[in-house]
């Protein structure tokens, strides 16, 4: 059982993270298509960031509050419908309200499926077993940029979206092994299964009552005012670069969004059953390592994005071409993730934490040397290796530290707020590359971008060396609170 629980949350997070990846190396084909240049390039990644970062705190209070395989098994059907309107797109404000359906399903997946890991696994097993799941989501990005790259190439771009039912349909047929009667119910915080609810391998299921049990209220107004709030700023860091900070259009959305995020965080402190309890930030390693997670995934999303523009866009280089430089980064994850996981399970994460951004921000000061005569393989390719290998130091023993410091009851809205940070961080970071760009991807801009990304992992390295504990990560009871 904890092998079938294993693969379904590998392939239920694969089809999110595949999507990511396989959208990038697709922009510059998409808007020759649909048009809107660069702002339609935002757009089409932020929609379905910003659906996901808005939703992913309730989706965890769901997944919680109405189990694991119910949630996930709802965020597979959305998500699927949405690809095939993605592949169906007649324009590109269509493809843009599609992505973000898709976002709100992929927002269903994540914190379900890592809850599942967080709830079934224990120990140094968990540690095994969230480094396999990172190796092995990772191939996502081994397939994702090179598919999307040749379906852009030599088919369409629209495949890049229907390809997403296969992952789909084989996660919902293991699914359908997991969905026993009584034992993916209801989870209530505080409430242990029965010793008879254990798994084949001795590990207990996830928390759980009958659906007759309590059932948490969900934070409808949290909901509204983060997704208020993200899409106001959103809005406006994207379109200021067409408007101008002077015009309404810009100026009342921004306003309005930094008024509802201050909003959220007044409501949350206050509501009886907040959809972020702010609490959890008080728990040493889970606070500070999502203070390190926001520097370290902006970094991961801008300086991928701009990679791959960048290949196609500057250097040149056909889109298929540009997928091949992401397989370095995956075949790496996919060989070092998972050791790296064993290794601070054992050891405990803060030295991973610490090295691994700073590693993977060499990279990217590596990659600023591209200029013109522009040479891949000197330029661009030891670059990549370098961040490849910090990040594989790096995501395994994050996911685990912060994860293994909330209890198991809250093991969904942990893993929620967790990628949430990662996703809004992200979100911001691709609003703003317009700006660091200065209007326009050239050598220069790209140099610039590189050193920004760069500084954005050293800063999450240096926040998990000053913050992270080994003792709280071996021990949650002993964390600071």
């Amino acid at each position: 059982m904890q092998r079938r629980v294993l693969w379904v949350a590998i392939l239920a997070s694969f089809v999110a993270f595949l999507d990511g990846a396989i959208v990038n190396v697709a922009l510059p084909a998409l808007t020759r298509e649909l048009g809107g240049g660069i702002t339609t390039q935002q757009w089409v990644v932020d929609a379905y960031l910003l659906a996901l970062g808005s939703l992913i705190l309730v989706a965890g209070s769901l997944s919680d509050n109405f189990g694991r395989v119910r949630i996930l098994r709802a965020g597979l059907l959305l998500f699927g419908l949405a690809s095939l309107a993605c592949a169906a797109a007649p324009s590109a404000g269509f493809l843009i309200v599609a992505r973000g359906i898709q976002g709100a399903g992929a927002a269903l997946l994540v914190p379900s499926s890592l809850a599942l890991i967080t709830s079934t696994f224990s120990g140094a097993a968990q540690g095994r077993a969230i480094g396999s799941w990172t190796a092995w989501t990772g191939t996502a990005f081994l397939a994702g940029p090179l598919l999307g790259g040749l379906l852009s190439d030599y088919a369409t771009w629209r495949l890049i979206f229907a390809i997403n039912v296969i992952p789909i349909a084989a996660t919902l047929m293991l699914l359908r092994g997991l969905d026993l009667p009584g034992r993916e119910t209801v989870a209530v915080p505080g409430v242990r299964p029965d010793a008879a609810a254990s798994s084949a391998g001795g590990a207990p299921a996830a928390p759980s009552v009958s659906r007759a049990g309590a059932v948490q209220r969900i934070d409808g107004a949290g909901a509204v005012l983060v997704a208020v709030g993200l899409f106001g700023t959103v809005f406006a860091l994207i379109e200021q670069e067409r408007l101008g900070w002077g015009s309404p259009l810009v100026v009342a959305p921004f306003v309005a969004g930094v008024a509802a995020l201050a909003g959220f965080l007044w409501w949350e402190a206050r509501a009886r059953a907040p959809m972020m309890p702010l609490g959890l930030f008080r728990v040493r390693n889970f606070g500070l390592g999502n203070a390190a997670t926001a520097f370290i995934y902006a970094g991961v999303s801008l300086g991928g994005l701009m990679m791959v523009l960048f290949l196609q866009e500057v250097a040149g280089l056909p889109a298929a071409v540009a997928g091949l430089a992401s397989m370095p980064t995956a075949v790496v994850m996919l060989l070092l993730a998972g050791r790296f996981g064993t290794l601070a399970g054992r050891h405990g994460p803060r030295l991973f934490m610490a090295v691994g951004p700073v590693v993977a921000g060499a990279g990217y000061l590596l990659m600023s040397s591209a200029s013109e005569p522009f040479n891949f393989w000197l330029q661009m390719l030891p670059g990549i290796l370098v961040m490849s290998l910090g990040m594989a130091a790096t995501v395994a023993p994050l996911t685990a530290a912060i994860l293994g410091a909330v209890p198991a009851a809250q093991a969904g809205i942990g893993s929620a707020v967790n990628n949430s940070v990662s996703r809004v961080a992200g979100l911001i970071a691709v609003a703003l590359a317009g700006v660091m760009l200065g209007g326009e991807l050239d050598f220069v801009s790209f140099r610039r971008v590189m050193v920004i990304t760069a500084a954005l992992f050293i800063v999450g390295g240096v926040v998990s060396a000053l913050g992270i504990s080994n003792a709280a990560a071996r021990d949650p009871a002993s964390a600071d609170t």
